[in-house]
C-alpha cells in the first residue's frame, strides 16, 4: 500500500523578496494501537491475543528498565533504542553536575532491516 501525500506550501520570509515553495507532507490515516498490533501478531502466529499482549507489555517495561541503568537496547530486526541527555554548558568539568542537565530524550535507530522496508516505500499523491 503506498504513502499517501499532499504537498504543502512554505513561505521562506528570509529571500527578498519572499518565496513560497511546495513540499511534500506525508497524510496519515489513523494510527495502530497496541490491541490493533497484537491482533496483526496474532494473525501471523500460533500464540493466543492474551499472550502476545502480555508480551508486548513486558517488553515496553523491559526496555524502559534497560535505559534506565543506562544500557543501550538493541532488537535485531527492529533497532536501537538509547539515552541521550540535553544539558546547560559549563566552562569546566567541576562545574558540571545534576543541576546541569535539562533532561534526557529516547533516541531510536532504525535496524538495517527497517530501513529496507522504508527504502522500498512506495507513494500516492492526493490532491
Amino acid at each position: 500500500m503506498p504513502v499517501t501525500f499532499k504537498m504543502v506550501p512554505k513561505k521562506n520570509n528570509l529571500a527578498s523578496p519572499p518565496v513560497t515553495k511546495y513540499y511534500p507532507c506525508a497524510v496519515h490515516n489513523g494510527e495502530d494501537d497496541l490491541d490493533r498490533l497484537a491482533d496483526i501478531v496474532v494473525s501471523q502466529s500460533t500464540i493466543s491475543r492474551a499472550d502476545c499482549y502480555g508480551v508486548i507489555i513486558a517488553l515496553t517495561k523491559a526496555i524502559g528498565e534497560s535505559l534506565s541503568a543506562g544500557r543501550i537496547v538493541r532488537i535485531d530486526n527492529l533497532g536501537t533504542f538509547q539515552i541521550t541527555l540535553q544539558g546547560f554548558p559549563a566552562d569546566s568539568p567541576d562545574d558540571l553536575g545534576k543541576s546541569s542537565i535539562k533532561g534526557a530524550k529516547i533516541i531510536y535507530k532504525p535496524s538495517r532491516n527497517m530501513k529496507q522496508t522504508v527504502k522500498q516505500l512506495t507513494y500516492k499523491r492526493i490532491r
